[in-house]
């Protein structure tokens, strides 16, 4: 599932070389639907996009010339509504990863609109797309001194009541203070003291979800979590999943062709022997998803939530909204 190569031309006249996914990430590292819609617009009118490693800061160019999916992380997808049209017109499939907490009462999300709004653009993008395509996360599970493991199962119970008729799964994860320092700190210069979860208490809100589930009856997994949760009816997840896009998008031969499988006389689609989708080695070693390419950048969303990882603190905020102010043309994001 290696991207291919290619060279294409970019704005200033030069070749350059490029990678080609199939599958688009959009995005684990900013909220692209809620601020970003006008710059992936032209960016698909262009045909390609630029990626800055935040590691290196070297670039690398994207093209969309064989792309066939884009997986859609957000908090608030509304802003990507009035075009999705445009987005089918041009042959591309799509699913939405999207969070859904309830911190309205902590205020650890201030950048969102009302609890209300978002569950109305989840019912609104469930209808449109069918509920198999809009995924409920509840990302993440914090314990602190404002919210406790018992009140975060009743926020999930209140919210499921009014999503699980639209959805058929929900993912949680459980925040990971050492593996995130940045969002630690975060969290500490907003004056929250969240904790870890013990493995009791992870297996106590399993528990609960378990229970609640019974009613809404939706698969539910974890997101790149080491603890076993399978007793408490909790899979490891695969949130950019090739099942789900065999599920989905069957309909699409290049696509089921790029996930292992062949189609027979009658039309009939089968896997290949093969060995299990690459998982994606730039993600954790926890997390299931199969290969991407991510297109966002760090340092680029404005939701201000007090435990991200993606954007920094001080004058990193600052960064945030000017580059979120940046030329929707611009190669890359926040360019």
């Amino acid at each position: 599932m290696k991207a291919e190569r290619c060279q294409i031309r970019i704005a200033d006249g030069r070749m350059v070389s490029a990678i080609a996914p199939v599958i688009l990430s959009v995005s684990r590292a900013t909220d692209i639907p809620a601020f970003h819609g006008d710059w992936l617009r032209h960016r698909l009118e262009a045909g390609y996009a630029q990626w800055i490693n935040p590691y290196n800061g070297q670039p690398l160019y994207v093209s969309f010339a064989r792309a066939r999916v884009m997986v859609f992380w957000s908090k608030n997808p509304a802003p990507l509504l009035g075009w999705l049209d445009e987005l089918d017109a041009r042959g591309i499939n799509y699913y939405f990863q999207f969070t859904l907490n309830d911190y309205a009462q902590e205020g650890y999300e201030p950048g969102l609109p009302a609890l209300e709004r978002r569950i109305e653009t989840f019912q609104r993008l469930s209808e449109r797309l069918g509920k198999a395509r809009v995924i409920w996360r509840y990302d993440p599970v914090l314990v602190t001194p404002q919210c406790s493991l018992e009140q975060s199962l009743e926020k999930i119970a209140g919210l499921g009541e009014q999503l699980a008729p639209f959805t058929e799964q929900l993912i949680f994860s459980f925040v990971d203070l050492a593996a995130y320092p940045r969002a630690h700190r975060r969290l500490q210069r907003a004056g929250v003291a969240a904790q870890e979860l013990s493995p009791a208490q992870m297996q106590a809100f399993a528990a609960g979800v378990q229970q609640l589930n019974r009613a809404w009856k939706l698969r539910v997994g974890s997101c790149a979590e080491t603890i076993d949760l399978s007793a408490y009816g909790v899979e490891h997840s695969r949130c950019i999943d090739d099942a789900l896009l065999v599920q989905c998008f069957a309909h699409d031969a290049a696509l089921m062709r790029h996930l292992g499988y062949a189609q027979n006389l009658f039309g009939e689609w089968s896997a290949l022997p093969r060995k299990m989708q690459d998982k994606d080695a730039g993600q954790r070693k926890t997390c299931g998803c199969v290969e991407s390419k991510d297109i966002g950048r760090y340092n680029t969303c404005l939701h201000r939530c007090v435990y991200c990882y993606a954007t920094g603190e001080g004058a990193s905020t600052e960064a945030a909204f000017a580059r979120c102010r940046a030329h929707p043309d611009a190669e890359a994001l926040g360019g």
